[in-house]
């Protein structure tokens, strides 16, 4: 008869907050999709071709990532991936701030709200990361 083998106190607070990560960045993905509109307003006018194109090309990122950390092998590269990919969409998060500006107050502050929110997004990432038991 197998002994079951003790578990650390906190064991599972890392793959919850992982799920929890994972699940934030497909819903992200999927809606790059499902709406694609609000998505491609934002697209920085400096990058080449179609906003479609990077609304579509982000989506699948994001999805592509969601896999990654959800899987515990690839759940550190998927994590710290991910922390990279919150910092290069910043720039559309200041588009929109500035491209809102004279929008209602609610929406401006939607959009100037949602500057701040990337770093905690980042250190969200960075944490997973941190506390990944797979070594991909």
């Amino acid at each position: 008869m197998a002994v079951p083998r003790p578990t650390a106190p906190c064991s599972t607070t890392p793959r919850r907050t992982a799920r929890a990560l994972a699940g934030l960045l497909a819903g992200a993905g999927v809606a790059h999709f499902a709406v694609p509109r609000p998505f491609d307003a934002i697209v920085p006018r400096a990058l080449p071709g179609s906003p479609r194109t990077w609304t579509h090309v982000s989506g699948a990122a994001e999805l592509a990532l969601a896999a990654c950390v959800a899987l515990p092998r690839t759940r550190r590269v998927g994590a710290l991936a991910a922390a990279g990919f919150f910092a290069a969409v910043y720039p559309a998060n200041v588009k929109m701030a500035r491209d809102w500006q004279h929008r209602s107050a609610p929406l401006r502050a939607l959009a100037y709200g949602r500057l701040p929110l990337q770093l905690p997004l980042v250190g969200w990432a960075l944490y997973v990361a941190k506390r990944a038991e797979g070594r991909g």
